[in-house]
């Protein structure tokens, strides 16, 4: 009956969290995977609509309007990269499973600016600029990261005829 018991301890204490990381892990990588093929396509899409980080426009846009115009998503670290992250900060260097989560998050800010863009019938977006910020503590004595946020803002702008530019 003891080693029964010491069994089940053992499989609690170190089994069921290894099958946890496991899983996240898998959960973790399909999702990412798939984010990845709606973003490749949706940049595919907007690969002709221009995006500019001058601060001032280019001298041939014959601009009619202009507005601010925004992109922002909240993208969440899978449990997996926790652990991996938490072991790599013991040590120090390059978190190399953090680099996929911002690079995620950068491309669907901006994705989703050019689409807010679009949809107002903006023809151009010039002064483009991308802020990142923590989102929540994850672990109990505070330090880590539940996720970040990636905001992306510029001007965007009407061209007063549709051949003004030399898109």
């Amino acid at each position: 009956m003891d080693d029964y018991i010491g069994i089940l301890d053992l499989f609690f204490n170190i089994g069921l969290p290894l099958v946890l990381l496991m899983v996240a892990y898998f959960i973790g990588s399909y999702i990412e995977k798939k984010h990845f093929r709606s973003i490749r396509r949706r940049e595919a899409d907007a690969l002709g609509f221009p995006v500019v980080s001058f601060n001032t426009m280019p001298d041939d846009w014959n601009v009619s309007s202009s507005d601010m115009v925004t992109g922002s998503i909240v993208i969440s670290l899978d449990y997996f990269k926790r652990v991996i992250a938490g072991l790599k900060g013991l040590v120090g260097g390059r978190i190399k499973t953090y680099e996929p989560l911002l690079d995620r998050a950068r491309r669907e800010a901006m994705l989703r600016m050019i689409a807010s863009a679009r949809s107002q019938g903006y023809d151009a977006i010039f002064n483009v600029r991308l802020e990142t910020s923590r989102l929540a503590n994850a672990t109990r004595n505070g330090t880590g990261i539940a996720g970040v946020e990636m905001l992306a803002f510029g001007t965007a702008v009407k061209f007063a005829s549709r051949f003004a530019s030399s898109r």
